[in-house]
Parts: C-alpha cells; structure tokens; sequence
C-alpha cells in the first residue's frame, strides 16, 4: 500500500462531494500534468490511501480521507470535444491522460491547515511544502502519513 495526496478545489469538487456521490465513489479526472499523470497510470494502485487537499479556498489543507478503488485507466474526458478536458491529440488507441476511481473514507472534523502542516517535524520533503511545487497529485511517504494523519485529529482513527 502506498499513500498519496491528491488536490482539488473544493468549489468544483471536494470531500463533500465524494462523500455525497453514489456509493462514495467518484473518478479522478482531469488531471493535465504529465507527472501526475504518470503517478496515476503506472503507480496509484487499488488500497492505497488518499489524503483529499482543498487548494484555492478559504480554507487550505487536508480535508479527510479516501482510499483508491479502481486503478490508473484512460480518463474519458480528454476524448470528449465538449470538455474542457478535451485533448485533440489523445485517441482510444493512445491515451495520454489517466484517472483512478477513488472511494471516501472520511472528512475530518476540521481541514489540517497547510500553515500547521509546514509547521510539523518530518515533513519538510513533502512535495506540498516544497516551494514551486504544483502537482495535483504526489506521494507522502508513510511516515508523513501517520504525521499528517495524528495532526489532522480524525474522528475515527484510521492508519
């Protein structure tokens, strides 16, 4: 199993709307870096942990839990001229965007702030600390797991 942290915009799409869709399951879309994207094609894996990350709010941090259902598979939107996904060089046969399905496990009871997450010991090679880093999605080692997770003071405590 391996951990991870995925961001989004809460305004577009964020734990609550997870938590709200049908069997708490959505897919991962849209993702247009080739970094990330290679993350969710060849290394985001089924079991593996999801720390869901609210940017570009009010409120800046990790938001709750998910858990990765259905590993890295061609995202459908980059095939469809209507979305703003769309990628006229992608094709069925050669797909250069990947999404997973991921399942929700919990919000927390409030969002663990990116200002104490900088704050915290051993988390300074956190790629979301790092300055100029922008992915969407990045891996945590387990260690900054279990940091972030016992700093995020969850309802229910999940390892």
């Amino acid at each position: 199993m391996q951990y991870w942290l995925f961001k989004t915009e809460p305004d577009v799409f964020g734990i609550d709307h997870l938590a709200n869709r049908p069997q708490q399951t959505e897919h991962w879309d849209g993702v247009r870096n080739y970094q990330a994207r290679n993350f969710l094609r060849d290394e985001v894996k089924v079991g593996d942990q999801v720390f869901i990350y609210h940017s570009s709010c009010d409120q800046i941090g990790i938001a709750g839990l998910a858990e990765v259902v259905r590993a890295g598979y061609p995202d459908h939107s980059q095939f469809d001229p209507e979305s703003k996904y769309f990628d006229p060089k992608s094709s069925p046969e050669n797909p250069r965007w990947y999404m997973v399905d991921v399942q929700f496990r919990q919000k927390f009871t409030r969002v663990l702030p990116l200002t104490k997450i900088k704050q915290l010991p051993g988390i300074q090679e956190l790629g979301l600390v790092k300055k100029g880093h922008r992915l969407s999605i990045m891996p945590v080692m387990e260690q900054e797991w279990h940091t972030l997770l016992a700093a995020a003071e969850p309802r229910t405590g999940i390892s």
